[in-house]
C-alpha cells in the first residue's frame, strides 16, 4: 500500500474573474522510505500539492490517501488528529514556538496528542541528540543559529514516527552550509525510520538529496526520474 496516493486530483483558485487551475487529474504515490524532491516554476503547484497532501487545503476533486484513509473523507476533527499521528512538517520559516525550549519544540506534537511528558521529553532528546543538537535541548529558538532552529524542525516533524513528512522549501531562509547540514539530517533520518518524505525546493543542489524527482509544470506533472545518492 503506497504511504501517500493522490488520484485525479484536481485544484482551482479564483484570481479575479479568472479560474487558475493549480493542479490538474494529478495522479501521485509515494512508498515507505521514498524522497521525493518536488521542483518546477513558482506557481506551477508545489506549495498547494503540499498542502493538499498534507490535509491543510481541499481538492475541489480527486482523492488523497495516508496508509489508505482519505483524508478528505474525515471530520475536520479527525482530519487534524489523524495528521498529528501520521504526519510531520518541516517550512521554510521554522515555524518553532519562541517561548519554548528545543527539546520542548520536538515533543509538543506528542505532548499535544496525550503522549505523557517524560516519555515524550526522552523521544524529544533522542532525536535532538541524532541531529547533533542534544547539548542545545534546553535552548529557545532565539539561542540557536538558523541551520540549528531548521534541525530541530526536522526532528520535531519526525518525532511522532510519521509515515509521511512533507517539507516545504526547508533550506529557503539558511547558507549553504546549513543547508548541507539539514538535508543530510532529514535525509538520514528518513532512511533510518523509513519515513516517506515529500521536500518542495527550488535549490537544485537540495534536489540531489531524494530518491526520485518530480517536476511540476502547469498543475501537471512532466517528468519523474531517479537521482542519485547525495
Amino acid at each position: 500500500m503506497p504511504v501517500l496516493q493522490l488520484k485525479g486530483v484536481n485544484k482551482t483558485y479564483r484570481r479575479g474573474d479568472e479560474q487558475v487551475r493549480v493542479l490538474v487529474d494529478f495522479d501521485f504515490e509515494l512508498t515507505a522510505g521514498e524522497f521525493v524532491v518536488v521542483t518546477g516554476p513558482s506557481g506551477a503547484g508545489k506549495s498547494t500539492l503540499l498542502h493538499i497532501a498534507g490535509g491543510l487545503d481541499a481538492p475541489n476533486s480527486g482523492t488523497v490517501s495516508v496508509n489508505g484513509d482519505d483524508m478528505w473523507a474525515m471530520s475536520t476533527g479527525a482530519r487534524a488528529a489523524f495528521r498529528r499521528r501520521n504526519l510531520g512538517f518541516v517550512f521554510q520559516f521554522f515555524n518553532l514556538v519562541p517561548a519554548l525550549t528545543a527539546v520542548q519544540n520536538v515533543s509538543l506534537p506528542l505532548v499535544l496528542d496525550g503522549v505523557p511528558a517524560r516519555t515524550a521529553d526522552a523521544r524529544a532528546e533522542e532525536l535532538l541528540n541524532r541531529v547533533g543538537l542534544g547539548d542545545r535541548a534546553r535552548y529557545r529558538p532565539a539561542e540557536l543559529s538558523g541551520g540549528q532552529m531548521q534541525r530541530v524542525a526536522v526532528a520535531r516533524a519526525l518525532v511522532a514516527r510519521p509515515a509521511l513528512v512533507l517539507a516545504d522549501e526547508p533550506t529557503g531562509n539558511l547558507d549553504s552550509h546549513s543547508s548541507t547540514e539539514v538535508l543530510d539530517v532529514l535525509r538520514a533520518l528518513s532512511d533510518e525510520e523509513g519515513t516517506a518524505v515529500v521536500m518542495v525546493t527550488h535549490d537544485q543542489a537540495a534536489a540531489r538529496y531524494g530518491t526520485r524527482q518530480l517536476h511540476l509544470l502547469d498543475g501537471r506533472a512532466c517528468d519523474a526520474a531517479p537521482i542519485g545518492e547525495p
